[in-house]
């Protein structure tokens, strides 16, 4: 899949990263292996309608169009005359590395906190217990606000304020409100965020602790999103819900420009993701998209695409069971993943699609076996494994089983965020001990966390 031909480039300044301590102009004339180009450029030549391809103008605050996203479009053949794979794979190791592909025109306008290259782990001991030859897993835990939300608001907010935007809003039930609240804070913006009174503690904590105004809602993401729908019109700010402004997703994309590279330009054989909103499952097939474009994949093969949800809220796995391409809100949505829980996400179609198009599916993990799979996955490799990934982990188990998955695939599973974040739900009673009277024979008894060992 291709995406349609972009029009005419605009250009834009030299970036000087911070956290670099030194100039380093990030995109622009062609380079050679190890030189950084001479002559800056951005490629956004407009905005695009995910629903009826209506085309929009860039450079001008967007949101939706008919009440669904829009695409950022790109001038592909330009990107592919002014960057090599050899020059990137130079660049130093973070998110901005991939500036040709991205929307942000002034160096002056960058909102960062240093949005490192994320680590690609091999994982043997949970690919042998799950009956797979190759399992790695890319782990965004060590971005800058804990998840893979940095990605995302990093270039979002970046656009918001290079657009005039002063006052920030969003709906949340993880993640997300604590990651803009803290690009907020860098951007020197007001942020607002809404959360379901069940969102996890460390979360509601974050989103105060970085200068936001917060507050919960006795009701769902979706009570939390009509607030905020309600209150751009009374209180004038931006609507920065997912998928209602076009840029997170090219934040989000770097998640598949920087697999690829970490992959050596050939890409896996399935790709399981856990889906909420979905940004970063359309973002990532964007990506490669937009990378097959301009000619940088080693395969014409791409990855299955596996939308990973929790049986306690599943509307995309119901709608791509269904053959639908619309999803349909869950009676009462529940999961301890918190990130799992948005019962009716605005670009399901574009979910959909991308599942269709790759041949993957969407899959369902059994709810109450989510945490054992996160703590199974934590144990095997010593990674920081969200409840999101532990319903990724199951979704995987089930698709071998199934011999839906070869024990021959190479398989990438994304950990969206750091366990940590999560106190309430990995939480286990420890047992106590008298260092007085030591009970030896309770230590020796002492079940293991995980039999994955």
């Amino acid at each position: 899949m291709t995406p349609p031909p972009c029009g005419i480039s605009i250009a834009t300044s030299l970036r000087r990263p911070a956290h670099h301590g030194r100039a380093v102009a990030l995109l622009g004339a062609r380079e050679a292996p190890g030189q950084y180009p001479l002559r800056p450029v951005t490629f956004v030549t407009h905005l695009e309608s995910a629903i009826d391809g209506t085309r929009l103008p860039a450079r001008t605050l967007q949101t939706i169009h008919e009440g669904k996203p829009l695409w950022v479009r790109y001038d592909l053949d330009a990107v592919k005359k002014a960057a090599t794979r050899a020059a990137v794979v130079q660049r130093p190791a973070t998110l901005w590395k991939y500036r040709e592909l991205l929307p942000v025109e002034r160096d002056e306008d960058i909102i960062s906190l240093g949005e490192v290259v994320t680590p690609l782990v091999e994982c043997p001991r949970l690919a042998r217990v799950l009956g797979l030859d190759r399992l790695l897993i890319k782990d965004e835990s060590p971005l800058p606000t804990g998840s893979f939300k940095s990605r995302g608001m990093a270039v979002a907010v970046s656009m918001a304020r290079s657009l005039g935007v002063k006052r920030v809003a969003i709906p949340t039930a993880g993640n997300a409100g604590g990651a803009l609240a803290a690009y907020s804070a860098r951007a020197g913006l007001e942020c607002f965020v809404f959360m379901p009174r069940d969102t996890p503690a460390a979360n509601r904590a974050e989103a105060t602790l970085f200068g936001a105004k917060a507050f919960l809602v006795d009701g769902l993401i979706s009570d939390c999103g009509a607030i905020v729908r309600e209150g751009a019109e009374r209180l004038g700010w931006f609507d920065f819900s997912t998928l209602k402004e076009p840029y997170r997703i090219e934040g989000k994309k770097t998640m598949g420009l920087e697999l690829a590279e970490q992959v050596g330009w050939r890409l896996p054989d399935a790709i399981f993701y856990p889906t909420g909103g979905g940004t970063g499952l359309i973002g990532m097939w964007k990506a490669f998209a937009e990378l097959a474009a301009i000619g940088w994949l080693e395969s014409s093969k791409w990855p299955r695409m596996y939308a990973c949800q929790s049986s306690g809220c599943a509307p995309i796995v119901e709608a791509f069971n269904q053959g639908e391409r619309f999803a349909k809100a869950p009676a009462q949505p529940q999961t301890v993943a918190s990130g799992l829980r948005v019962p009716k996400p605005l670009g399901d179609f574009m979910i959909l699609d991308a599942v269709r198009e790759s041949g993957g599916r969407a899959l369902a993990a059994e709810e109450k076996k989510i945490i054992e799979w996160t703590r199974l996955g934590a144990a095997c490799e010593g990674l920081s494994i969200c409840p999101e990934t532990g319903a990724c982990i199951g979704a995987l188990a089930a698709a071998v089983k199934a011999g839906e998955v070869k024990r021959q695939d190479t398989v990438v599973i994304f950990n969206t965020g750091a366990a940590q974040k999560y106190a309430e739900a990995i939480d286990v009673p420890v047992p106590l001990i008298d260092h007085r009277n030591i009970d030896w024979s309770l230590i020796e008894r002492a079940a293991p966390a995980s039999a994955a060992r």
